[in-house]
């Protein structure tokens, strides 16, 4: 039975290849060392903020990769987890500015209310804050994936349930009465631990924080694939009912991964919100959760190095078509998922083993 048991979770050899990738361990000394120099180079602030804002695009990728690459779970609603993560954070902000100035923010003010509402108790302590971010995102994830996963919800339904859940989610933050800004959304962030939200020492402190936030989620995530928990994983992707006919929960495997895929995409949404000061309900779009998907791909599914390859080259990508050539963008866009689907379907990383024939080559064999 156990050697049963032990061909049931063998990983084929790709899939080991793709657990022990080389790769994440260097991207984990790149954010390291560019960490470093952002502290004692001192670039541009533009530049800085730009690098946060990819390091924390990188970490949402990685979130998405793991259920999606690893577990064969294709989430369209991760953005969901994304904005919970970064609503939370903003009260935060607003709560703690609202605490030091006397200030109420300009949401409060458009409504008439006389102060924050009731449920915002708390939010000014950073700690409380993050606990209530994470902690949401886990329990929204939990709610959601145990009626999905114990239905034996899979594939393109599974794909279509969570972007509807995203999309609903999105309307329910337009509202204004919600006191979480309405169609605005919520900015103005005055300040960040007591320090002012502009200065150079708080826009380098969040870069350095995303990036090393990216260096320990691409450490943990390298562990957790390469551990028993991983292979279980791969063997649930590739073969679930196999799996569960071992003997194995297969919902249980796939809730408690999920569970941590939102939370690590609520942290990404925790650093990203207080470096673009503002966060609004276009964040819960459909289109957002889409775009990960397509980091994802391009980089390399089911490898954690790929999908921050992926998140850095597409959004970086983005960042300078979004000022010369704006229309552009989504015709690029298109053109780079066809090109993945028809050339490189593994990913950028296709890359490295591709071999182009000459056309009067390629009817020898």
């Amino acid at each position: 039975m156990s050697g049963a048991v032990h061909t049931g979770l063998a990983a084929p050899p790709r899939a080991r290849r793709a657990v022990r990738d080389p790769l994440v361990l260097v991207l984990v000394g790149l954010c390291l060392a560019a960490a470093l120099g952002l502290v004692l180079g001192r670039p541009a602030p533009y530049l800085v903020n730009a690098v946060g804002q990819l390091a924390a695009f990188a970490i949402l990728a990685v979130s998405l990769d793991l259920v999606w690459g690893y577990l064969g779970i294709l989430s369209l609603g991760h953005g969901l987890f994304f904005a919970i993560g970064g609503y939370v954070c903003a009260m935060h902000l607003l709560a703690h500015g609202t605490s030091v100035t006397g200030t109420l923010p300009d949401f409060v003010q458009f409504m008439g209310w006389k102060g924050l509402p009731s449920y915002w108790a708390g939010l000014e302590h950073a700690p409380y804050a993050l606990f209530l971010a994470l902690g949401l995102a886990g329990l929204v994830a939990f709610l959601f994936g145990l009626v999905a996963f114990r239905s034996r919800v899979n594939g393109v339904y599974f794909s279509i349930i969570s972007q509807a859940l995203v999309y609903v989610a999105m309307l329910l933050m337009y509202r204004n009465d919600t006191g979480l800004g309405g169609n605005n959304g919520m900015t103005g962030f005055p300040l960040l631990f007591g320090w002012p939200m502009g200065a150079p020492v708080v826009v380098t402190g969040l870069a350095v924080a995303a990036l090393l936030a990216l260096a320990a989620v691409l450490a943990g995530a390298r562990w957790l694939v390469g551990s028993a928990v991983g292979r279980r994983m791969l063997a649930c992707r590739d073969d679930e009912t196999r799996l569960r006919t071992l003997g194995y929960s297969t919902t249980r495997l796939k809730l408690q991964v999920w569970c941590f895929s939102a939370m690590i995409a609520a942290l990404a949404g925790i650093l990203y919100v207080p470096q673009v000061g503002i966060i609004n309900p276009r964040v819960l779009a459909p289109d957002l959760s889409i775009e990960i998907a397509v980091w994802v791909a391009i980089g390399g599914l089911g490898r954690l190095g790929g999908a921050v390859i992926g998140a850095i080259l597409v959004n970086a990508l983005k960042f300078w078509l979004s000022a010369a050539m704006p229309e552009a963008w989504p015709f690029i866009l298109s053109g780079l998922v066809l090109l993945v689907v028809l050339v490189l379907p593994n990913g950028l990383l296709d890359l490295a083993g591709l071999r182009v024939r000459p056309t009067w080559a390629r009817g020898t064999r």
